[in-house]
């Protein structure tokens, strides 16, 4: 609770409007009742509106601040299906495909996103990742001059000798299932810019591997080898101080007694606040375990370079979770222009 206090406390200096596409489901409710009682910003919920109001009795829950719209009976409908058409122009989208894409909860609340109608989005409780990243991918897309959109969990572990006083950025744990070497930089790069703006420190990231520092050969080493050097460049481009090193054994880009055995450099080798993955199985493997084996509170995957701030939860989140997460989302949206800098401000379509 330390880390997501502190994120709590900034938001409330600056809030914004977080749209829920799950606004049926029990635990987003309880969250939006959270965010609005915390004073985060305004949470709007999509759904059928009797639906929703028959389980938040059901909750006990007051809907006071809450917004809650019904897709298919929104007056903003015909025109985000315009909108779609024409982002869609060259897949040959028609205006009834149009309709019946946005009268679904994950595409309205994308397009929401997109029209600036609300600062992030939050789904995943009830949904699958491909549900709520094709939405974010067909409408928000990916930002300018980033070729990867990626994703990051938050964990915050008992253990604070880990990480930054137990708090680890751990990417990409649910988007990329093979990056190349490119593109495992440009996910280390965005992690660490993220880690930096909510914790306010230097990012020291690990590229991870069963090797430290060419104990073994393999082609997968020689990636997570050169996705180091590329990343060191690009952040040096992005303005962005950090350290980066690899590739590394988990062990050994935690523990400093380990550390010290197996490498020289103590930069980031032992003291390691970021874990870039080597490909989606060992990042989603690692996630779920740290979060049930240790306790951890995770929180995300928070969505990395689209073009608008958003996060994809596990099916496996409580209430607590996901309001985390759109903190983390809000907090996302209040610095958004600093995160990514050529971010698009035309509306889709313009």
């Amino acid at each position: 609770m330390r880390f997501i206090g502190n994120i709590i406390e900034k938001l409330q200096r600056h809030p914004k409007r977080v749209v829920f596409p799950e606004g049926e489901e029990p635990r987003v409710l309880q969250a939006a009742r959270q965010f609005h009682a915390l004073q985060l910003g305004a949470p709007i919920l999509l759904g059928d509106a009797v639906r929703i109001k028959t389980i938040a009795a059901d909750l006990d829950l007051s809907l006071e601040g809450i917004r809650i719209i019904d897709p298919a009976r929104s007056e903003e409908l015909e025109n985000f299906v315009r909108r779609f058409i024409s982002l869609r122009r060259d897949k040959g989208v028609q205006a009834a495909e149009a309709r019946d894409a946005l009268v679904q909860p994950n595409h309205f609340g994308a397009m929401m996103l997109a029209m600036r109608q609300a600062d992030g989005l939050v789904s995943g409780a009830s949904h699958t990742t491909g549900s709520v990243l094709r939405p974010l991918f067909q409408i928000v897309k990916v930002a300018p001059h980033d070729t990867v959109a990626s994703s990051c969990m938050i964990m915050e572990v008992a253990d604070t000798r880990l990480g930054e006083n137990g708090v680890l950025f751990m990417a990409d744990c649910g988007v990329v299932p093979d990056p190349t070497a490119e593109q495992l930089a440009e996910i280390a790069v965005a992690t660490a810019q993220l880690a930096r703006h909510l914790l306010n420190v230097r990012p020291r990231v690990a590229l991870l591997s069963y090797s430290t520092k060419g104990s073994a050969s393999h082609p997968s080493i020689g990636k997570v080898q050169a996705a180091t050097a590329i990343a060191e460049r690009k952040a040096k481009e992005k303005f962005l101080e950090a350290d980066f090193d690899g590739e590394l054994q988990v062990d050994a880009a935690l523990v400093p007694e380990i550390a010290e055995r197996k490498t020289h450099d103590p930069k980031v080798a032992g003291h390691a606040n970021v874990l870039i993955f080597p490909d989606l199985n060992s990042g989603n493997i690692a996630s779920k375990l740290v979060r049930h084996v240790t306790r951890a509170n995770a929180y995300g995957q928070i969505l990395l370079g689209l073009n608008r701030p958003a996060a994809d939860v596990s099916r496996g989140s409580t209430a607590h979770d996901v309001l985390g997460v759109a903190a983390i989302v809000g907090l996302q949206a209040n610095a958004f222009q600093t995160l990514y800098p050529q971010a698009d401000a035309a509306l889709p379509g313009d």
